[in-house]
């Protein structure tokens, strides 16, 4: 069966070219990097290469880069990192369409005590930066705000909240997760003092993970242990992973243009094609600020897991706004936050394209999803219902 896959906001294709760069470390290259011994030291020499390439890309300095784990680690290490330097504050800012490594954390540390500010978002997923302004306190530890928002790609102004935030003294981390080889970020060029990233995001395996440390940060490492990283992460560094890390930054600032220009076409046909074709359906969040291989679209009448389902019977891989498959009937606290009418937010469904997508993939998609929405608006309770209400 054929297999288009535009679910790339929840991992991507491990490049063949960055595993070619890994293979070598399982069975040849083999040698714990903090080891004495030649052997290992190449290994050691090699991480840092990989280093130097995620620093160039971001446009940092290497030794600002610690690698970790994945995205999850880097957001926990920043913010409580930051919470063990400032003992004294008790109150986090976040916002309420954050990413569950940011939210279910700040969440479990309102239960022990801290304050936590959830920014609200408009109808298009924007944030009020007045209500950011009035947020902060002298006893605010940390704001935490997401880069790009993973369900409906809308991007906040980094910048400008960075600003903000550093103009009253506050320590701000941004979770880049899903922006980062999909537009232009600049470390010089901007005052964030944490940035997390994760190399499943951008074609690199599971399992690796980066947190930038701006140069003069406060920071306590959240895994305590050895040396590695400067100090700032205790265990043995991943080295086959972190030097197809490596490979994949290298790979992204080659295609960072097509993730912008092409991607980004065909994205946008997409969801011409489909609206075109298709009665009540919007596009969920802004439209203009948003990553360019990312759209969310709420079918109105009809349920997100439905739709996946038979999507997935026609190989067609996509993600649903709705937290359906997780065996609730509402829908995600992203859409909720942005107040999506229901109707259209339980039927909400995400496609996240990369440049290993093509037009044949679009024109596939284009081809069938009218089909299944017609006939899961037949069995739909919600349409009887309408034509009855009509």
């Amino acid at each position: 069966m054929r297999v288009v896959y535009v679910d790339n906001n929840a991992t991507t294709k491990v490049a063949e070219e960055v595993v070619e760069v890994m293979v070598p470390y399982f069975t040849q290259s083999y040698g714990n990097p903090s080891s004495m011994h030649t052997f290992g030291g190449r290994i050691a020499k090699h991480i840092e290469e990989a280093r130097e390439k995620v620093a160039d890309f971001l446009g940092a300095i290497p030794s600002e880069i610690v690698f970790t784990s994945c995205g999850t680690e880097s957001d926990n290490a920043a913010i409580m990192g930051t919470l063990e330097c400032y003992p004294e504050k008790r109150h986090i800012i976040t916002t309420r369409v954050e990413h569950p490594a940011v939210l279910t954390l700040c969440k479990n540390l309102q239960k022990r005590g801290y304050k936590i500010t959830f920014l609200p978002v408009d109808n298009k997923g924007n944030l009020d930066l007045n209500l950011l302004r009035e947020a902060i306190t002298e006893d605010t530890a940390i704001v935490s705000i997401m880069y790009a928002n993973n369900e409906t790609g809308v991007v906040f102004s980094i910048d400008e909240i960075a600003n903000i935030v550093k103009s009253r003294g506050v320590v701000f981390h941004t979770d880049a997760v899903q922006a980062v080889g999909k537009i232009d970020i600049d470390m010089k060029k901007n005052n964030v003092d944490f940035l997390s990233l994760s190399g499943h995001k951008l074609h690199a395996p599971k399992g690796i993970g980066v947190l930038y440390i701006r140069r003069g940060t406060k920071f306590r490492p959240f895994l305590k242990g050895g040396h590695q990283e400067n100090g700032r992460r205790g265990g043995t560094e991943n080295a086959p992973y972190i030097a197809g890390l490596g490979k994949a930054f290298e790979l992204a600032k080659k295609h960072l243009k097509e993730e912008q220009g092409r991607v980004k076409a065909m994205r946008d046909r997409l969801e011409a094609g489909l609206i075109s074709a298709i009665p009540n359906v919007k596009i969920n969040g802004d439209t203009e600020k948003r990553l360019p291989n990312t759209t969310s679209l709420g079918f109105e009448f009809v349920e997100g897991e439905a739709i996946l389902l038979m999507l997935d019977r026609l190989g067609i891989c996509a993600s649903s706004g709705s937290a359906c498959t997780s065996g609730s009937l509402e829908p995600s606290h992203v859409l909720r936050a942005m107040g999506v009418p229901f109707t259209y937010a339980h039927g909400s469904i995400r496609f996240s394209l990369s440049h290993y997508n093509t037009d044949d993939d679009i024109n596939y998609i284009i081809e069938h999803m009218p089909k299944v929405i017609s006939k899961l608006r037949e069995l739909s309770p919600f349409t009887q219902y309408s034509k009855m209400a009509v």
